[in-house]
């Protein structure tokens, strides 16, 4: 059998050390989050109405490609799925195929942002009116600032039309609010939803100046953090420039790709706009666990490697190819507070260079700092500025890498394989289960006939644990799939419940009610399900037990308890006499009071299923059953 099947990796820990963090533990183990929220506004960005001279002034400012950026619908469930694959400790994509990632030359190519410059960093702010009314003119009302964050949507009703012959200062306050605007709902979107920290606009307050910063840098370190924070099991959100991830996803990956209505022959600069305009293509069914198989499923002739190297590099512009060398560049990317390790290393194949096995990554600690007003954090980031100022000493070279099958072999062993399971949770409990029972068999069928002492006892202790796994299974586990794990922790062990279906029939008071075991075609609820039980085999301590709880689920959701009392009779059967006229169909019987060393059950000739109370919510389930099952 193959090991991932039972466990999907990694087998050596020391490089995906934070695997109990991330979202596919949560996932292999039943616990599914669904769809991410995606944050990014890039839909509203057509509303501004920008001048002649503020677009020479966009451009100015090494935006004149961003603003293109077209308003794409963003796929939420492959976003999911690859943030699946997502790991913050290598800051890259673990695939079937080895390790990708979103590169700086990714981010050169499809937003045509610089990416070679100084770092994105500057002054923090916790409050927004000083600043805005130093470079805008004004300041936004109490109702659209939050800490050092300005609305979104203030910045578009207040700046978005700018009058023609609107003096050179005015046209400046409003360009550096669309810059805002435009950083705010694309590159550094964040999870607020409709919010930018006005950290940002000092860097706008000189447009030439503005130029010289490494944007895409900034960019790529922000969806980095981002991203990061998304893997984890508790995160329910993602934002950052989600538009560039899924275009890289496009251009790198045969899954979820839209067929284009156009002619894609001519391809324009940024080359993200290849995917702008209306799209064709297979949507149904395209949801998380679709796209989530496909990436579990991924083979090499599924991967392109080297997308854009049949461009015309005369749409390139030569600034851009003049800094394509810094994308491979191993080293650290800054946006303010969020420093990120750039390994291009670990995917050398996008290069069109061999892998080779890569080097131990070095852990760092994500810190928020700057987190009090007007904090200058080049201070307080020494080392990482010093790693982004080597940049242009660690660019990544051919060392010839080795074979694929060895770098495959390593690989293996290091990353999580599967997020999804290859065979159903429950149907592993099940196989599990079975063969459970097949060593109890063996184990109570072996004769212990010329055995010596030490070896009778190994036997009678593989016996032991292995009933005992049995019991535990057959009380809580084996029905683990089934219950929300929201409610795992509720669960009460040593509650027993008979549970039956109902016949289409009211019973009186006075007619005893005799409970049997489910029948074997009823599998499918029934876990253990592998003959009849033996009823002589499971006694209670005392003849008679009193006060048991009759639990009658009624169609409005709230039980009313009911009291019977169940007697053993000579010959074993267990006979119910409720002491009210009750309706099969809506009937549970509860046992509270009765602990483990009250009742024991016999796994000879088979087993019952154990049901927790918690469970059977409804009179729906209450009725699954053809017959009535013991729970112990």
């Amino acid at each position: 059998m193959d090991l991932y099947v039972t466990s999907p990796g990694p087998i050596d820990q020391s490089v995906l050390y934070d695997q109990d963090k991330h979202v596919s533990s949560a996932v292999w183990e039943g616990q599914e989050r669904g769809a991410l929220r995606c944050h990014e506004h890039t839909s509203k960005l057509d509303q501004w109405a920008l001048t002649q001279k503020q677009l020479e002034l966009v451009h100015k400012a090494g935006f004149g490609y961003l603003r293109l950026i077209p308003a794409i619908s963003l796929d939420n469930p492959l976003i999911s799925a690859l943030v699946e694959r997502w790991r913050r400790e290598t800051n890259t994509f673990h695939l079937n195929v080895g390790e990708m990632t979103v590169t700086l030359e990714d981010v050169a190519y499809l937003l045509g942002l610089a990416i070679d410059g100084e770092p994105v960093m500057g002054v923090t702010y916790t409050m927004c009116d000083t600043i805005c009314e130093k470079l805008l003119g004004k300041a936004p009302d109490s109702g659209s600032t939050s800490g050092g964050m300005v609305k979104l949507s203030w910045l578009k009703e207040s700046f978005s039309q700018c009058p023609e012959d609107a003096p050179m200062e005015e046209i400046e306050r409003r360009t550096r609010a669309y810059l805002l605007y435009l950083v705010g709902s694309t590159i550094f979107s964040t999870t607020t939803g409709n919010k930018v920290p006005v950290m940002y606009l000092p860097l706008f307050e000189n447009f030439d100046q503005a130029s010289n910063y490494a944007w895409g840098a900034a960019a790529l370190s922000f969806l980095y953090r981002a991203l990061g924070n998304a893997s984890l099991k508790s995160q329910s959100t993602v934002s950052g420039c989600l538009t560039l991830l899924q275009c890289w996803s496009y251009y790198h990956l045969d899954i979820g790709r839209p067929r284009l209505n156009q002619d894609s022959i001519h391809v324009s600069f940024p080359l993200v706009l290849k995917w702008k305009g209306k799209q064709s293509g297979p949507t149904a069914n395209r949801d998380l666990i679709f796209y989530r198989k496909a990436l579990d499923s991924l083979k090499s002739s599924d991967v392109e490697w080297l997308p854009y190297i049949n461009i015309d590099s005369r749409i390139i512009p030569e600034d851009i190819k003049s800094s394509l060398i810094v994308g491979r560049s191993k080293t650290m990317l800054i946006c303010f507070d969020k420093a990120e390790r750039h390994l291009p290393d670990r995917c050398l194949r996008q290069y069109g260079l061999r892998q080779s096995i890569p080097e131990e990554v070095q852990r760092w600690e994500r810190k928020s700092r700057g987190v009090d007003g007007g904090v200058d954090l080049s201070g307080k980031m020494e080392l990482e500025l010093n790693e982004w100022l080597d940049r242009q000493l660690n660019i990544v070279e051919d060392d010839g890498g080795v074979e694929e099958s060895e770098y495959m072999q390593w690989y293996m062993k290091i990353t999580r394989r599967f997020v999804g399971r290859l065979i159903p949770l429950s149907s592993e409990f099940q196989r599990m289960h079975a063969a459970l029972r097949d060593i109890a068999h063996l184990a109570d069928t072996v004769s212990t006939q010329g055995m010596d002492s030490q070896q009778t006892e190994s036997v009678t202790r593989i016996r032991y644990i292995v009933h005992e796994c049995l019991r535990d299974q057959v009380g809580t586990s084996m029905l683990a799939p089934s219950i929300p794990q929201v409610e795992h922790g509720k669960r009460i062990r040593g509650k027993e419940m008979i549970r039956r279906k109902s016949n289409g029939k009211r019973r009186r008071k006075d007619d005893p009610v005799q409970c049997h075991a489910a029948s074997e075609g009823d599998q499918s609820q029934l876990c253990s399900a592998a003959g009849e039980i033996d009823y002589s085999q499971l006694c209670l301590t005392d003849a008679e037990v009193d006060d048991l709880q009759l639990c009658h689920a009624g169609g409005d959701g709230v039980d009313a308890q009911l009291h019977t009392t169940i007697e053993v009779d000579h010959d074993g059967t267990l006979i119910c006499h409720p002491t009210d006229e009750i309706d099969d169909t809506e009937t549970c019987i509860a046992v509270t009071g009765v602990d483990d060393s009250q009742v024991c059950h016999a796994i000879i000739k088979g087993e019952a299923q154990a049901v927790p109370q918690s469970s059977l919510r409804t009179s729906e389930d209450v009725g699954q059953h053809n017959d009535c099952s013991i729970v112990v």
